[in-house]
């Protein structure tokens, strides 16, 4: 309700606005009625002093908004290398902000300065050696600082994931996320696109061993401090991995497999107990506009203690012991190998 009310109100300012520049422009035509031409009426003089008025009192109000929902429209990290993109985010965001901010105060303000006045001639500068050099060197500076920062906190994020690092592999396709990881072998099968089917989504190529103890979870279980390597794919068009409390974005592109390694910081009962929400999940969405069903990928990401992910990774069964029907289709030398999955 009370946004609908400084909703209303903010529109209301705007037709009043409308409607005294509308009659300032009328009072002005009467005015000049049979008098000489001027190329420049009286209501110059308002809008030179209406525009930085107006525009003040956006930048207030952006600002009031940004002040006062701030946690509203911000969320916790739950990433280590989270803490590193925020720092930069702020760092970036509070070196613009003020150069916003000057570079407006100035603008408006010579619009109201240097407005229109008769008996006063502009001035115009050839050139201005100075000047040059200060705008020039400045931001120059300024950016290198930022693209030296930001190239080195890159570097860090995208470095390779460590050797023990858990593996999950993360597919998009139209309309939903499919999660695989690797068995006591610790490593995740190889796939073909033309063994792809209704129920082997993945493509699962049986021939390779790596594939007999793959499991795959209608949730994504993740350990607290412990590396994480999310490998990603698409089976169909473009999709995104979107993890926003972990600070993490990654597009799913067909034919080009990428990577995302971190560390997750918090797990699922602590983000809770920070939130005061005892409903909250961590989740993945796609944020790359998919088709019809876009709005509709999401899946569940639960982190919780080492202790606890191991107990939980120990419980599952392998994709074969869930889909017996398709022990056929490995080779008769693999098949001894099933025993135990």
């Amino acid at each position: 309700m009370v946004k609908l009310v400084i909703a209303t109100g903010v529109l209301l300012i705007l037709v009043a606005v409308f409607l005294i520049f509308r009659i300032s422009t009328l009072v002005g035509v009467v005015r000049g009625a049979g008098k000489p031409y001027k190329p420049v009426d009286s209501s110059n003089k308002m809008n030179a002093v209406l525009i930085p008025l107006v525009i003040g009192g956006m930048l207030l109000a952006a600002g009031y908004y940004a002040v006062k929902y701030f946690d509203e429209y911000t969320i916790p990290v739950a990433s280590e290398h989270g803490e590193l993109v925020s720092q930069l985010f702020w760092i970036t965001m509070g070196i613009t902000g003020v150069i916003f901010l000057i570079t407006h105060i100035l603008l408006f303000g010579f619009s109201y300065k240097f407005r229109y006045r008769e008996g006063k001639k502009a001035y115009y500068f050839p050139v201005n050696d100075k000047l040059e050099m200060i705008w020039t060197i400045v931001p120059a500076v300024v950016l290198t600082i930022l693209v030296v920062y930001g190239t080195d906190a890159w570097t860090k994020i995208t470095a390779a994931s460590p050797s023990e690092a858990e593996r999950v592999e993360i597919m998009g396709y139209q309309f939903a996320w499919k999660a695989r990881y690797p068995g006591k072998d610790n490593k995740i099968g190889k796939y073909d696109y033309r063994l792809i089917d209704a129920v082997n989504v993945f493509g699962m190529d049986f021939s390779d061993p790596a594939n007999l103890d793959d499991f795959s979870p209608r949730v994504i279980h993740l350990p607290k401090g412990k590396p994480v390597e999310f490998k990603i794919r698409s089976r169909d068009v473009i999709h995104s991995v979107f993890a926003p409390h972990f600070r993490l974005k990654m597009d799913a592109v067909p034919g080009m497999p990428t990577r995302f390694g971190f560390v997750p910081s918090k797990t699922t009962a602590e983000m809770r107990e920070e939130l005061g929400d005892p409903e909250f999940d961590y989740e993945i969405a796609c944020t790359e506009v998919c088709g019809r069903g876009h709005f509709s990928m999401k899946i569940l990401v639960v982190v919780e203690e080492p202790e606890e992910y191991e107990k939980w990774k120990a419980e599952q069964k392998s994709w074969l012991s869930k889909n017996p029907d398709y022990v056929t289709r490995v080779p008769a030398e693999l098949r001894d190998k099933l025993s135990g999955l």
